[in-house]
């Protein structure tokens, strides 16, 4: 079992910066950072696997990084030129998936995208923590 606490969300303005933080309780191989608005579907943001190798959506990318520190088990988003469209509640996940890959029925996917109609969820998930960006 893995403990996942998020914390560095807040109220900012467009434009600005937030880091967010996720404390484990032990190392896993794949972390990542997921967002959800009440009413949409969740979408992954950030995926870091144990090697270090990053992946990002689309509509975040050249605007967060994600990064990790091993040694203490910390993930971090730091998150930038923000937009009000990132508002959501943004959720730490965590695997012992390699590479951050999931592979069925012959196809591989990233936990980042994982199409709907593949029945897979990340196995660790933390509480979330509430972004707010204003206009």
């Amino acid at each position: 079992q893995v403990q996942l606490v998020e914390s560095g969300g807040g109220s900012v303005q467009a434009g600005g910066s937030l880091r967010l933080s996720c404390v484990a309780s032990r190392r896993t191989y794949c972390m990542g950072w997921f967002r959800q608005v009440p009413g949409k579907k969740r979408e992954g943001v950030a995926i870091i696997d144990s090697e270090g190798t990053t992946s990002y959506a689309d509509s975040v990318k050249g605007r967060f990084t994600i990064s990790n520190d091993n040694t203490k088990n910390i993930l971090y988003l730091q998150s930038d030129s923000l937009k009000p469209e990132d508002t959501a509640t943004y959720y730490c996940a965590a695997d012992m998936l390699p590479r951050c890959t999931y592979c069925t029925g012959g196809s591989c996917y990233t936990v980042l995208d994982i199409p709907p109609a593949v029945n897979y969820t990340m196995d660790y998930w933390g509480k979330g923590t509430l972004v707010t960006i204003s206009s």
